[in-house]
């Protein structure tokens, strides 16, 4: 039997394995009103001035539309590349403006990196579960991932050393070390402070390049920022940063942090995918910044997205049943769930959306086959009494496989078929 695709032969070698996301088949389902949705990663946009925000857009097309619908640098407009800096220096980082390129969210400059440093066959290290987009990106290009177990402090420097020895055992060179330190996605836990110099000094000692995924950073429950990779190594460390999860995730403004020889190649290669990033969104973005308490709608966020995840942890401790664990995040919009022996969350998921409650499992954050009892949980969009009412469809449809597996048996653990391209229910 003939293929479907008539073009299945011309197709390049990088695209054999690419899949969508796990949910994906499933998302026209999951977002129908009556499903709570505990998958997605899209941010709260109630909390925004909608109303002042539209009257800026409106005076800026009329007082510098000429400038603003027209074709722009691929380095960024310089007013907002200037205005990234002030946002980086609250975590520490001192950096110039001609340093820093504006992508089209920081799923470009994750595309963008690996094209420049990854042949095929190259080894990126990254944590064990880590974000999606960032494998789909890996596996585009032909690179290989090697993921490193982290803990509940975050990546653990032990287990950095063995993946590099082992990795290197095998004749493979690694090019990138993969890291969200703060409030991980999805595992939702944060690199510990005195972990972060000694895996920096491991890094640069074998020469892996870290390439520092921070979306995140600001929105600590605590109020507290963490310093980040980048202040304490600024030549060995490129930042990736993202106003999707601050500001607007419509928007599509992240930008890229990196050493100036690193920095223009980026540059070169953003010309030849998009010529230059909107300029409209980043000129909409500079003038919210200019014009708004934007470290007040960080406040805001932060209190909205705490009082969620109290929410959901105070779910979790009352409807589940035992020998279920969580991570308690600090920050961010990620749970990361673990489920009973047996249970394989992938092949639960089409029951859990019949029972009206998604959820994105865990076999989706791994390239290695792993994490089929887990399940992210994200916390960030529902309201409280929806999460609460989500959480508890999820721990009836849990008991109910529970009951299945006690009549029937496991079929054991299930792997996944390659690399997954990220997509809003698995941002």
């Amino acid at each position: 039997m003939g293929s479907l695709d008539a073009h299945s032969e011309l197709y390049a070698e990088r695209t054999s394995g690419m899949t969508a996301s796990e949910i994906r088949a499933l998302f026209a389902v999951a977002s129908r009103p009556e499903v709570v949705s505990l998958a997605g990663g899209m941010p709260n946009l109630a909390a925004l001035p909608l109303d002042s925000l539209s009257q800026e857009v409106a005076r800026l097309i009329v007082e510098q539309g000429q400038s603003a619908l027209q074709y722009g640098s691929a380095h960024g407009v310089p007013e907002l590349r200037e205005q990234i800096c002030e946002v980086m220096a609250l975590e520490g980082i001192s950096a110039h403006p001609d340093d820093v390129m504006v992508t089209v969210g920081s799923q470009m400059a994750l595309d963008l990196v690996t094209r420049i440093f990854c042949d095929p066959g190259d080894v990126v290290l990254a944590e064990g579960p880590s974000y999606v987009g960032a494998m789909g990106a890996f596996a585009t290009y032909q690179a290989d991932v090697v993921h490193v177990a982290m803990d509940e402090h975050g990546l653990r420097p032990d287990a950095l050393r063995q993946a590099i020895d082992e990795t290197h055992r095998r004749g493979k060179q690694i090019k990138l070390l993969y890291t969200i330190p703060n409030f991980h996605n999805p595992a939702g836990v944060t690199l510990a402070a005195e972990r972060r110099p000694e895996i920096l000094e491991i890094c640069s000692r074998h020469g892996i390049l870290v390439l520092e995924d921070n979306p995140y950073g600001l929105l600590g429950f605590d109020g507290q920022t963490h310093p980040s990779l980048r202040a304490q190594d600024p030549e060995n460390v490129v930042y990736l940063g993202s106003f999707s999860k601050t500001f607007a995730s419509g928007m599509r403004v992240g930008w890229v942090l990196a050493p100036h020889a690193v920095r223009e190649k980026l540059v070169l290669a953003a010309e030849s995918a998009t010529l230059c990033p909107p300029t409209l969104n980043q000129m909409i973005v500079s003038r919210y910044l200019s014009t708004h308490d934007w470290m007040g709608q960080i406040k805001t966020f932060q209190e909205q997205y705490r009082e969620r995840r109290d929410a959901m942890l105070e779910a979790l401790e009352q409807y589940m049943p035992p020998d279920c664990h969580w991570t308690h995040p600090e920050g961010g919009f990620f749970v990361w769930f673990t489920a009973p022996e047996g249970v394989d969350t992938k092949a639960m998921l089409p029951r859990a959306v019949t029972n009206r409650v998604a959820y994105a499992s865990g076999t989706g954050f791994y390239r290695d086959g792993l994490g089929s009892r887990q399940m992210r949980l994200s916390f960030c969009y529902p309201t409280p009494e929806r999460i609460r009412e989500g959480v508890r469809r999820l721990a009836n449809t849990l008991n109910e496989e529970l009951e299945l597996l006690s009549t029937f048996g496991s079929n054991g653990q299930r792997e996944i078929s390659g690399p997954q391209a990220p997509s809003p229910d698995t941002a």
